[in-house]
Formats: structure tokens, C-alpha cells, sequence
């Protein structure tokens, strides 16, 4: 009997690896990966002067396409459940989606930071599988954001018409968008992840989060003569798979 426990403990410690140490309050865990940042598939209407804008198949809107980047993620544990994450990347880039009811087409691109601070909670489990969830709030900088040359300039697609809500008006002049910006954006985080600890220092992290990134956005159409206004609820979620050093 004897042996067949101490035979079990063998083949579990070969199976598992050895029970690693896990944090303390003071630890610093400096992580890198690949983050990508899925945005909300929902579409946001365009407007032109207060009135959607149809091209001749109905009134246009856009979305947001997912981008991957470098992620970095800095924690600081309070104690061995408590710690503070700033998520920080290198700036992600999006095509924006322009949908015209026939169809679609590239309507231009952004760049973002996306600075997330949460605090975490990690569970009690007495082994080397570190699950933990957060909260936090996300500060979204927006920058670098231009139209597709094909929708400036006078041969872009004619706008057809424009309309209130009651009354369609006839317009039958180019598009060319200008001047795109977007606001930058403050929201909530909120996300569940895991570590597994590899040994003393290194450790392999999975973390899938949502945050809360709402952006209005601004342009002229038609040679500046038309304001131009969208309000864009990107809502993404945002997966990383790091690898970790524990200071």
C-alpha cells in the first residue's frame, strides 16, 4: 500500500510538474503576447447633416474589422489573491467597413491605444492553475484615422439622396468624405483569466475581457459643404495569450 502511494506521487509530480510557488504581496509579473482586439460586429448608421445617406441601395453605415498586436500586461499582487493590471499594446490598427445595403467596402482605417487599469482576484486553488477575474476601466486614444482615397475626390460614389426620417431629398453629387475624426473614449473592463505557473518565475497566461468603447465620429462630405457625424459602440473583446516573468 505503502508503495503504491508513493508510486502514485511519483507518476504525479511526472504528469503535473512540481508544485510551483505562488504569489505574494510585492510580486511584479511583467507578461507579453499576442493580443487581438475583436470589436462588436453591430453597425452604426452614417449621417450627413442629421440624415442618413443612401448611395442607391438604401442608407449606408459601418463597422469595425478585429485587429492581433503585441500585448503587454504589467501586475502588481497586494497579496497572494489581490493585484493591480495595466494592460497596454502597440497601437492596433482597424479597417473600417463601409456597408451600402449592395454591398461593401473599405471606407478608410484607424490606429488606437487602448490603456486598461483593473484590479484582479485570483482564487485559492493549491496548484499550479491560477484562475482569477477583474474589473477596471479602459481609456480608448484614438489617432491616425483616414478615409479610403476611391471615397474622396470627385469621382467617389454619388450620395442619391438623403433623408430625415419623413423626407427624402434628392442630392446627386459625390460623396468625398474628408476629415475623419474620432473621439477617444472612457469605459469599463471586465475580464476572466488564468496563469499556469511553469516554475519560479515563468508562467503562461490566457485572458478573454469586454470593455465598454463607444466613439463618435466626425467628417464633411460633398467638398466640405456637408457635416458628417457617426456613433460607433466598438464594444470588443479583447484575447490575449501571454507568457510571464514573476519579479
Amino acid at each position: 500500500m505503502k508503495k503504491s502511494i508513493i508510486t502514485l506521487a511519483v507518476l504525479s509530480s511526472m504528469t503535473f510538474g512540481a508544485l510551483a510557488a505562488g504569489y505574494q504581496a510585492g510580486d511584479i509579473v511583467v507578461r507579453g503576447g499576442a493580443t487581438m482586439v475583436d470589436p462588436s460586429s453591430d453597425k452604426a448608421t452614417i449621417f450627413a447633416a442629421d440624415q442618413t445617406v443612401d448611395l442607391g441601395a438604401g442608407p449606408i453605415s459601418l463597422s469595425v474589422e478585429d485587429d492581433t498586436q503585441l500585448g503587454l500586461n504589467f501586475v502588481y499582487f497586494l497579496d497572494s489573491n489581490w493585484a493591480v493590471e495595466l494592460l497596454a499594446a502597440t497601437p492596433f490598427k482597424h479597417d473600417i467597413t463601409v456597408h451600402t445595403g449592395a454591398g461593401s467596402t473599405n471606407l478608410g482605417e484607424t490606429k488606437h491605444l487602448p490603456p486598461t487599469l483593473s484590479a484582479l482576484y485570483y482564487f485559492d486553488t493549491n496548484s499550479n492553475f491560477k484562475p482569477y477575474v477583474g474589473v477596471g476601466v479602459n481609456y480608448t486614444i484614438f489617432f491616425e484615422e483616414d478615409f479610403n482615397p476611391a471615397l474622396q475626390g470627385a469621382n467617389s460614389p454619388t450620395i442619391v439622396s438623403i433623408n430625415d426620417g419623413t423626407t427624402v431629398t434628392p442630392v446627386g453629387a459625390p460623396l468625398d468624405a474628408n476629415d475623419l475624426d474620432l473621439d477617444s473614449s472612457w469605459g469599463l473592463s471586465a475580464q476572466i483569466g488564468v496563469d499556469y505557473l511553469i516554475d519560479e518565475h515563468w508562467s503562461i497566461n490566457a485572458s478573454a475581457r469586454y470593455i465598454d468603447i463607444d466613439t463618435d465620429g466626425s467628417f464633411t462630405a460633398v467638398g466640405g459643404a456637408v457635416p458628417g457625424k457617426v456613433s460607433v459602440d466598438i464594444d470588443p473583446m479583447v484575447y490575449s495569450l501571454m507568457i510571464g516573468y514573476k519579479f
